[in-house]
């Protein structure tokens, strides 16, 4: 503050009644004045306000690593998701996004996102995946004091069903969790094998195999919990491969018979049964397995 008939400034440091106040002058001595004798001075900070406006806070330590592609299911529509793309890192980044079909290429997103933010890019319905475009995301870092010359982020990826079948993460910028991709890590883009964890949690290799039992269901709801995200050619597979398992356990442990449950459906997978077994060196014979109780939904298989 200045003081209107003197050449003197100093700072408010208190209010003494309605029309008084106290100014500690440069000298550092208390003059109680009129309000209306002081003036404030451009670009001073004063304290005559009372309510002192926070400090910023410093800013924390440099974050290099730390960009995600986040893929999260629609809060109302569980079969919707959505790609984000999650900037945990001190760098701004400038992204586009292109889909590619059928060799036809599109730009979906283009933009800066800012630091520790994350923004929406594309969204698109699970129940769809086998449609869904291969996705180009291209990615530039930029920070006003450079810690570390970054390469771009050039991320390729035609997503499976495997890749949404790991256990979701919470990211601190998403208000759900989401399966997180991390695209600046040394290691792999997409490890599936983590991916699938959540779902499918395949049997442990032991030095001693189970024993299979005497029936084995090879419905895929019994094999595979993401089954609804499988198409039909990676169905059959999956159901033909638990079966070769199985048939090897039953053989090793000498079991007389087992039976596989395969349904009755369009006989696609009871038809390659047939073919294996019918081939198999260790296979003494085979028939429909009690038609009262699975009608043709069943076959027993008898081992030498």
């Amino acid at each position: 503050m200045r003081f209107v008939e003197e050449r003197r400034e100093g700072y408010i440091t208190r209010i003494i009644d309605e029309t008084t106040i106290a100014v500690t002058d440069e000298d550092g001595f208390e003059i109680p004045v009129l309000a209306s004798q002081v003036t404030r001075v451009h670009g001073q900070n004063s304290n005559d306000d009372l309510v002192s406006e926070p400090s910023q806070a410093t800013e924390t330590e440099f974050i290099s690593t730390g960009i995600y592609l986040a893929v999260a299911a629609d809060k109302k529509a569980g079969l919707v998701v959505h790609l984000h793309l999650v900037n945990s890192t001190s760098y701004q980044l400038l992204a586009t996004l292109t889909t590619e079909k059928s060799n036809k290429f599109k730009g979906e997103f283009n933009g800066i996102v800012k630091s520790r933010s994350a923004v929406p890019m594309y969204s698109a319905s699970l129940n769809e995946l086998d449609q869904w475009p291969k996705f180009h995301l291209q990615i530039l870092q930029f920070a006003v004091d450079i810690h570390e010359m970054k390469k771009p982020i050039e991320f390729t990826e035609k997503f499976r069903a495997k890749d949404f079948a790991g256990i979701k993460k919470t990211s601190e910028y998403l208000e759900q969790p989401a399966w997180l991709i991390q695209l600046d890590s040394n290691e792999p883009i997409i490890d599936a094998q983590a991916l699938k964890e959540s779902f499918y949690k395949p049997v442990e290799e032991k030095l001693q195999i189970e024993n299979p039992g005497k029936e084995i269901d090879l419905h895929i709801e019994k094999l595979r919990d993401d089954h609804q995200f499988l198409n039909t050619s990676e169905i059959l597979d999956i159901q033909l491969t638990y079966f070769r398992k199985s048939l090897d356990a039953a053989i090793v442990h000498k079991l007389p018979s087992i039976i596989f449950i395969h349904g009755s459906g369009n006989g696609t997978l009871r038809n390659e049964i047939c073919k294996l077994i019918s081939k198999h060196p260790q296979v003494k014979t085979f028939m429909d397995a009690h038609k009262e109780k699975f009608g043709y939904g069943a076959t027993e298989v008898f081992l030498k």
